[in-house]
């Protein structure tokens, strides 16, 4: 397996395929809600499997000198809890470290709290609902 920037057409519709059928479709969310507008100006990683197929996604899009945000962080179902995260995470850090980033933010669903904190990332406040049921927490690690 490896992390790839999504640069073919095919990669960039098995990223967005991944993304939606994780992060979207179980909330009955309409197909295009898992693009996001500032997409064209973020770093983006898809993990594949040795055959090419989309395992995991994630985002990394650097707001100021010395902030960049993860985003979008989505394993395949059957493929969780088998340490891809942490590939894609790590991943997106090393980048954020090459851009001299200091700190890294998220919004961790509260069902990743703990794969973040597990991680390093540090819960500063409780932040938005997401679809009327998805309690996020806006966390923070300091990667300098």
């Amino acid at each position: 397996m490896k992390i790839i920037a999504p640069t073919q057409p095919d990669d960039w519709a098995q990223y967005y395929r991944l993304r939606y059928e994780v992060l979207r479709q179980p909330w009955q969310q309409p197909a295009g809600s898992e693009r996001s507008p500032d997409d064209a100006t973020a770093t983006h990683a898809l993990l594949v499997d040795e055959s090419g197929k989309a395992l995991g996604v994630g985002r990394l899009h650097q707001h100021a000198p010395e902030e960049a945000q993860i985003r979008f962080m989505a394993i395949r179902p059957d493929q969780q809890g088998k340490g891809l995260g942490n590939l894609i995470l790590k991943h997106l850090e090393d980048i954020a470290r090459q851009w001299q980033v200091k700190q890294l933010t998220l919004q961790a669903r509260e069902n990743a709290l703990n794969f973040y904190r597990r991680n390093g990332y540090k819960e500063i406040e409780k932040s938005h609902v997401l679809f009327g049921e998805i309690q996020h927490y806006k966390m923070a690690k300091d990667i300098i």
